[in-house]
C-alpha cells in the first residue's frame, strides 16, 4: 500500500460515492436472493452481473488475484472466504464485503446477513459490530486521528467481551481499493495518522465473539477465528469531513429488502449510538 495519504476533491468524493452506492445496491440483490439452502457460488454470479448491467466492473475479481466478485465469510470465517459450492443454513451467519470499480473510483462496503433463524447471541454481535461501525464513523472527522476511530471501536467491542481483529484494517480508497492510510479497528486515542477533510476511508470493524485471535486457511484467503466461535464484519466507505463524516456507501437499500422478506436485522438509532 503506498503511504501517500490523497485528500480528493468534492467532484472526486462524488464518484466514490456513486461506486459505493452501487455495492449498496449490490448488496441489496444478494439480500434479495441469500437465504438458507443457497449457495454462495450462485450469489457471485448474481452479484457479478448486476454490476456489469450497471456499467462498472466489480472491484475485487483479479485483484491480488482474488477469483470472485464476492467474498462471503460464513460464522468462524472472519474475511476474505471465497464463494463456492458451500450452502448456507438455518442459523449462519454470513459477511458479504464487495467493491466496485467505475468512473475510475472505487466504492467498498460489507454486510452481515443473519440466514435465517439465528440466537440471541448472534443476533447481539451484529448489533454491537454495526455500534462499532457507527462509532468509528463519528470518530472520522477533520483533526482526530486514526488511534482516536480504532480506540472507539476497540472499547466498545471489549467492553461487550468481544475481540477485534488486529491483523487486517480498514483503508484509504479511491483510484486504487487500498489506499493509504491504513485505519486499525483498535488503538490509542491521540495517535495514527491524523485525519483531513477530504481523505477517504473504509471502516470495517472485524469482530470475533470470542478470542482476537486468526490464522488463515490453507486456500491462501480465508480468515478464520482461532478458537471457530462467530465473527462479525460491517464496512463503510466514508469520506472525512470537519464537524461530522459523511458516509458515502449505504445500508438503507439491503435494510428495505430484508424488512420485505422478514428476514433479521439489526437497524441501529444511529443517534443513539453516537450519543
Amino acid at each position: 500500500m503506498a503511504k501517500t495519504v490523497n485528500l480528493r476533491s468534492d467532484a472526486e468524493i462524488a464518484l466514490v460515492r456513486e461506486s459505493s452506492l452501487l455495492v449498496g445496491r449490490t448488496l441489496a440483490e444478494v439480500a434479495r436472493n441469500i437465504g438458507p439452502g443457497v449457495r454462495t457460488g450462485d450469489l457471485d454470479r448474481l452479484a457479478e452481473t448486476f454490476i456489469r448491467d450497471h456499467g462498472a466492473v466489480p472491484g475485487f475479481k483479479g485483484l491480488y488475484g482474488c477469483p470472485s466478485t464476492l467474498l462471503i465469510s460464513v460464522n468462524q470465517e472472519v474475511v476474505h472466504g471465497l464463494p463456492g459450492d458451500r450452502v448456507l443454513r438455518e442459523g449462519d451467519l454470513a459477511s458479504v464485503d464487495c467493491g466496485v470499480l467505475m468512473n475510475s473510483f472505487y466504492g467498498d462496503s460489507a454486510y452481515t446477513f443473519a440466514i435465517g433463524e439465528v440466537d440471541l447471541a448472534a443476533m447481539r454481535l451484529l448489533r454491537v459490530t454495526q455500534e462499532c461501525l457507527q462509532l468509528g464513523i463519528a470518530q472520522a472527522v477533520d483533526g482526530r486521528r486514526t488511534g482516536d476511530l480504532g480506540y472507539a471501536i476497540q472499547h466498545h467491542a471489549e467492553t461487550n467481551g468481544y475481540g477485534v481483529v488486529r491483523e487486517l484494517v480498514g483503508h484509504g480508497v479511491g483510484e486504487k481499493l487500498h489506499e493509504a492510510p491504513e485505519v486499525p479497528n483498535y488503538g490509542r486515542r491521540g495517535h495514527g495518522v491524523q485525519l483531513r477533510a477530504g481523505m477517504v476511508i473504509a471502516i470495517e470493524p472485524m469482530i470475533n465473539m470470542g478470542t482476537k485471535e486468526v490464522h488463515q486457511l490453507d486456500d491462501g484467503w480465508t480468515i478464520v477465528t482461532q478458537d471457530g466461535r462467530p465473527s462479525a464484519h460491517f464496512e463503510h466507505t466514508v469520506a472525512v469531513r470537519s464537524g461530522q463524516a459523511e458516509v458515502l456507501s449505504s445500508f438503507s437499500a439491503i435494510e428495505a429488502v430484508l424488512e420485505a422478506k422478514g428476514d433479521a436485522y439489526v437497524k441501529l438509532d444511529e443517534a443513539k449510538v453516537n450519543g
